[in-house]
């Protein structure tokens, strides 16, 4: 079942075979509207909304949350020490454009930019977006996220793949119809390039 008190969503996730499935799945359910996503999607569960669709995943495993855990702490410690903004985790929403809310697993909001909070989700682009990515997220983070994230002018995204230990950096180059700059990283120190300091 996914929902909550408003919405519940008979969804099981099965084998060709028919058995129920335990491994990781990545669901898009069609034919949802913006509003009902923000009526009705679970608050607590993570839930994305794409042109129309309702993108839902396999819960993440507790590496991830670790992962997401530490990284939260050492950008907020830092975003927030310098007063440059806020350091927020999804489900919080970021709305790309209408019909186009993703649910970063870390995101960070400039102080020039809090007048774009409203009551359900921050209008526009974060300074910087973290994905650690599942097994079910993998093609979904770095084939779809990634090019929307740039498209709706994303500076920074990184894609932190614990399974295979690398550290994926956009970089969104001056010419805003090039494609990110796309490095790889897998050890040292990695600073951001729009956080200052």
């Amino acid at each position: 079942m996914i929902g909550n008190e408003g919405l519940r969503l008979p969804v099981k996730v099965v084998e060709q075979d028919g058995t129920e499935s335990f491994r990781p799945y990545l669901l898009r359910l069609m034919g949802w509207t913006e509003e009902q996503y923000f009526k009705e999607a679970p608050e607590m569960r993570f839930v994305e909304f794409e042109d129309g669709e309702l993108i839902v995943h396999s819960p993440v495993n507790v590496r991830h949350q670790r992962i997401v855990g530490f990284l939260t702490f050492l950008l907020r410690g830092y975003v927030c020490s310098r007063n440059l903004g806020e350091v927020l985790n999804g489900p919080g929403v970021t709305r790309l454009r209408p019909g186009l809310n993703y649910e970063p697993d870390i995101f960070v909001v400039l102080t020039e930019h809090s007048d774009r909070f409203g009551e359900q989700y921050f209008a526009g682009a974060p300074a910087l977006v973290v994905e650690v990515i599942a097994p079910s997220t993998r093609s979904y983070d770095l084939r779809t996220k990634a090019p929307n994230y740039r498209a709706h002018g994303v500076p920074e995204y990184w894609a932190l793949d614990p399974e295979r230990k690398t550290l994926h950096r956009h970089l969104r180059p001056e010419d805003p119809s090039a494609p990110y700059l796309v490095t790889q990283h897998t050890e040292g120190r990695l600073e951001s390039q729009v956080i200052a300091g």
